[in-house]
């Protein structure tokens, strides 16, 4: 695999397995929740269904722009710090 690193706008290549490792090590050291379901659609209706209800706060015209068309779940990536001893890894969430 090839990963991004932190600094120096450089690259790193390391096999698949040591990255998904420290990803996941990350994830438990810091008592990060995860599922195995998207609720992002979930959120998504209850969104709009409350811009939908506000009949004063929102005119009608615009309410379209407090509704993301295409919402997606973030995901995690991690950008490799090469600066420290065994090369721990810097969160970077996607959303």
């Amino acid at each position: 695999m090839i990963a991004h690193t932190d600094k120096g706008n450089s690259l790193m290549i390391l096999p698949i397995k040591q990255y998904d490792s420290k990803i996941t090590d990350l994830i438990r050291a810091n008592n990060f929740q995860t599922t195995e379901r998207d609720s992002t659609k979930t959120f998504q209706s209850q969104g709009r269904k409350v811009v939908t209800d506000s009949k004063t706060l929102i005119p009608q015209e615009i309410k379209w722009k407090y509704v993301n068309m295409n919402p997606t779940a973030p995901t995690i990536k991690g950008l490799i710090k090469m600066h420290k001893p065994e090369h721990p890894i810097r969160p970077m969430v996607n959303w």
